[in-house]
């Protein structure tokens, strides 16, 4: 560096190693506003900066055994997400048979109808026994699960007339139900449930796939 003379403007001088001419840099002079407060656009980090939008943001899918799911098995995903629950484990009806789907709704009316046996009787008696216990707020549970018992019936393609027949035995339940106590009784005794699947299995039997 070649010290300045007074009188001239102070310069650095620095030897390039590609050329022979020396470069020359003029020293200027920033205030302090501009320091603190760089101009829009020009804030240090700008060109270094990177947006991770778009396919770059996403990494790979992986299954539940953990293995990368390729891109084209996936296809075509809104905003870089997709469910699909009807294929999924996720979905208790995913993949499964009209007898298998069937055999479940068999399941369930068992567990909200006969589950238990009254110790010392033959009297049987299910979650809906139970769940009636609660006033009120047991008998809209209770009926809830019934009608979603229809509502499945009717998408195993039961026919109106079947379905009619289905739901009026889940009002004749609802309203006695009701009931305090002898209510309770009938609900153990009638089972709406049970009475729904084998309306349902019988119209099936006559009407197979």
């Amino acid at each position: 560096m070649v010290p300045a003379f007074a009188g001239t403007t102070p310069t650095l001088r620095l030897r390039n190693a590609t050329c022979a001419d020396p470069a020359r840099y003029h020293l200027m002079t920033m205030s302090n506003e501009e320091i603190i407060a760089p101009p829009r656009g020009e804030r240090p980090g700008n060109a270094s900066r990177t947006s991770f939008r778009g396919p770059q943001a996403r990494g790979p899918v992986i299954d539940q055994e953990g293995r990368e799911i390729p891109e084209d098995v996936l296809g075509p995903r809104a905003g870089g997400l997709r469910f699909d629950f009807a294929h999924s484990s996720a979905n208790p009806f995913g993949n499964l048979t009209r007898e298998q789907r069937l055999a479940r709704l068999d399941a369930v009316a068992k567990l909200l109808d006969i589950a238990f046996i009254l110790p010392g009787t033959n009297i049987r008696y299910g979650l809906d026994g139970i769940i009636g216990l609660i006033p009120v707020v047991g008998d809209l549970i209770a009926t809830a699960l019934s009608l979603w018992l229809v509502r499945e019936a009717r998408a195993l393609g039961a026919p109106w007339h079947v379905t009619a027949r289905m739901l009026g035995n889940v009002a004749i339940q609802g309203v006695v139900g009701a009931v305090p106590v002898a209510g309770d009784a009938f609900d153990v005794l009638f089972r709406a449930n049970i009475r729904n699947v084998r309306l349902l299995r019988r119209w099936i039997d006559r009407h197979p796939v």
